[in-house]
């Protein structure tokens, strides 16, 4: 028999359930470590993680969210705003002024929205209403958005020669004057 120091416990050797306890625990972590490096092989050969039952990011969206998500992403609001306005310009506006004005341009930088009127008196009835023109706009698109509307009168009729000119004149007005 073997000596034993006063006050030690001899370690009783583990029993056949403890040695199958211990081999199934060392057999489950070595199953969850080849399952893990199999799933991260699988998912490098797949090109990345794919979506699962739960909605994340990488999921297909509706056209319209798509479009909004992209517009936001890029800070295309004001502009796509003020191209909505362009496209509903009769229903701010109304259809008598609509008739006779329509929007050409917005200088986004300088935040002025360009207006050009078929007549000399319609350019004058929308420089009166501009300020509530733009209090509407600026209801409807976020403060700020349009600062001031520049009104255009209607462009003159084109400069057309006829086919007998004199070289370097300017047309009829160079006659008079």
């Amino acid at each position: 028999m073997t000596e034993q120091a006063p006050g030690s416990r001899e370690q009783p050797e583990p029993s056949g359930v403890d040695l199958a306890r211990v081999a199934l625990r060392a057999a489950k972590e070595q199953a969850r470590a080849r399952g893990a490096a199999a799933q991260q092989k699988k998912q490098a050969r797949r090109g990345g993680l794919r979506s699962g039952a739960r909605a994340d990011g990488r999921d297909p969206l509706p056209l319209g969210a798509a479009i909004s998500r992209l517009i936001t992403e890029r800070g295309w609001e004001t502009p796509a705003a003020v191209g909505g306005v362009m496209g509903r310009w009769p229903q701010i506006v109304g259809p008598e002024v609509a008739q006779h004005c329509e929007p050409q341009r917005y200088d986004e930088d300088a935040r002025v929205l360009t207006v050009q009127c078929d007549s000399t008196a319609w350019a004058t009835q929308l420089r009166l209403l501009a300020p509530q023109l733009v209090a509407r706009l600026n209801a409807d698109l976020g403060q700020g958005t349009v600062k001031l509307i520049k009104v255009l009168g209607p462009g003159g009729p084109q400069q057309r020669f006829g086919p007998l000119r004199a070289p370097g004149s300017r047309g009829p007005g160079d006659t008079y004057g």
